[in-house]
């Protein structure tokens, strides 16, 4: 795993925690939620090949 995948989801969780703030103040307490749901989704999209290689190596070192 990079360092460069690390540094994208610090960054996207600083940002998504500032848009939370900012609409949890402007009292849209619903839209906070589906932009913080949005920020998951998008990271697990991210990580979804290094949990892909994590199986496959797990697979291979078991030999299932």
């Amino acid at each position: 795993m990079s360092v460069e995948i690390i540094i994208k989801i610090a960054a996207l969780g600083v940002v998504i925690a500032l848009l939370n703030q900012v609409l949890k103040h402007a009292g849209r307490d619903d839209q906070a939620f589906f932009v913080t749901l949005a920020g998951i989704v998008v990271v697990l999209t991210w990580l979804l090949p290094y949990f892909v290689e994590l199986f496959s190596a797990m697979q291979t070192m078991f030999g299932v």
